[in-house]
């Protein structure tokens, strides 16, 4: 249960925080906590096309499993600010999630013409080195919101005629859409005729 030193970090990835596997104590686990600072908290921003990280937190272990296998858990927190996809205005968004990698060193080869989507996507091939950054920022990745809005923002309806043309009007694209109408019509000629 002891917290090693990872790796120097590439200086492309300043929040990278890799670990050797052979390097790794084989018994116990090595538990980890990523504090980066506000200018690898900046290079991760713009990596991931977001105006800002301001708080960012990932602890967990890597736990070895059986003879060659490893196993990491962690808790990713952070608070992230997006641009809105209507205004471009700032949305913050927290994130919290447990996030699970396992990685085996005797994996299964897929072969090239076979292409086959494993159920389990929390597992990987067993690296030389784990990078429990990659696994952060990856993890980050798959959790921001796809389409930030701001509070009250609209998509609206969007209309392109050519000069002279009547625009296109949502309800006139239902194919029953005038049936209602119709039947109301008939049914006030129907009451005329009984009278």
């Amino acid at each position: 249960m002891q917290d090693r030193s990872p790796m120097t970090p590439p200086a492309n990835m300043p929040w990278s925080h890799a670990f050797r596997v052979a390097d790794l104590a084989s018994r116990k686990p090595t538990r980890f906590a990523l504090a980066l600072d506000a200018e690898a908290l900046a290079a991760l921003a713009a990596d991931l096309g977001l105006l800002e990280v301001r708080k960012l937190t990932f602890k967990g272990e890597l736990v070895p499993k059986g003879r060659h296998d490893w196993e990491l858990t962690a808790r990713l927190g952070a608070s992230v600010v997006q641009a809105c996809i209507v205004t471009l205005a700032p949305v913050q968004t927290r994130i919290d999630e447990d996030v699970k990698r396992r990685y085996l060193a005797d994996m299964p080869q897929i072969e090239a013409d076979e292409v086959e989507m494993s159920e389990d996507d929390t597992v990987e091939p067993l690296p030389q080195v784990i990078d429990a950054g990659a696994v952060m920022a990856e993890a980050l990745t798959l959790a921001l919101p796809l389409y930030p809005r701001a509070p009250g923002a609209d998509l609206g309806a969007v209309q392109g005629t050519p000069p002279g043309a009547e625009p296109i009007v949502e309800e006139k694209l239902r194919p029953f859409a005038g049936l209602a109408d119709l039947l109301k019509q008939r049914g006030e000629g129907e009451k005329k005729d009984d009278e």
